[in-house]
């Protein structure tokens, strides 16, 4: 008998225990976890302004009714950017515009060029483009094309003159921009750029002479947006 009474007053005391237990928990306030953060995706809408610079290399020709001489034509630039952006979902349409100093150049000695020497250089070198991007959150490839400025020098240095036009032609290319911290943003690029013809007048070259420059840039650019 004695044996079934202790056992009863175990047993109570247990459930007494397990409901003091469950009474302590349903008591206490339940805490809801925070929901993750996940940082906004980046855009690229704003104004931007920058600098690039980078290598030219294309070919120039000379032609007149005595024959052509065509040869290469490379060297460094640098320059200015501005630009402005507008992201509408993940396409991105924008408007640049750059204005460098250019030292692209080459001459030759061969066929027309005998024994005076063409030379032919780009000392400024401008481009109004459009573009468009599609945004990878902070990567951005684009393509771009727009109209292409500036000048070509042409020299036969055996005569010791110069003749410099300024000329009009189109550009056209692609690249990718990438924000590196905050409002910046480096990009790699790639343009072609043809301006066309220019004359070398009978006073300058002894007899009228087609020139024709272009040109493939490789450049790099750092963009500030506002």
């Amino acid at each position: 008998m004695k044996r079934f009474v202790l056992a009863g007053v175990a047993a109570l005391a247990l459930v007494t225990t397990m409901g003091a237990a469950n009474a302590a928990d349903l008591s206490r306030p339940y805490v809801k976890a925070p929901p993750p953060y996940y940082p906004p995706s980046y855009n690229w809408t704003g104004f931007y302004m920058g600098i690039n610079g980078g290598w030219g290399f294309g070919q120039s020709k000379w032609s007149n009714p005595f024959g052509s001489s065509e040869f290469d034509v490379s060297g460094g630039l640098v320059g200015g950017t501005i630009g402005y952006n507008y992201q509408v979902g993940q396409a991105v349409l924008g408007l640049e515009g750059d204005a460098d100093w250019s030292d692209i150049h080459g001459s030759s000695s061969d066929a027309l060029c005998v024994g005076v020497t063409c030379e032919t250089r780009n000392n400024w070198l401008a481009t109004t483009r459009g573009r468009i991007g599609y945004a990878f959150d902070r990567v951005m490839p684009f393509i771009t094309g727009g109209a292409a400025f500036g000048d070509i020098k042409m020299t036969p240095v055996a005569f010791g003159t110069s003749q410099t036009d300024t000329k009009v032609g189109w550009t056209a290319g692609g690249g990718a921009e990438f924000n590196i911290a905050g409002p910046w943003s480096a990009k790699l690029e790639y343009l072609y750029v043809d301006l066309g013809k220019a004359t070398c007048d009978v006073a300058t070259c002894g007899v009228s002479t087609d020139v024709n420059f272009h040109t493939n840039l490789v450049r790099a650019g750092l963009n500030y947006r506002f």
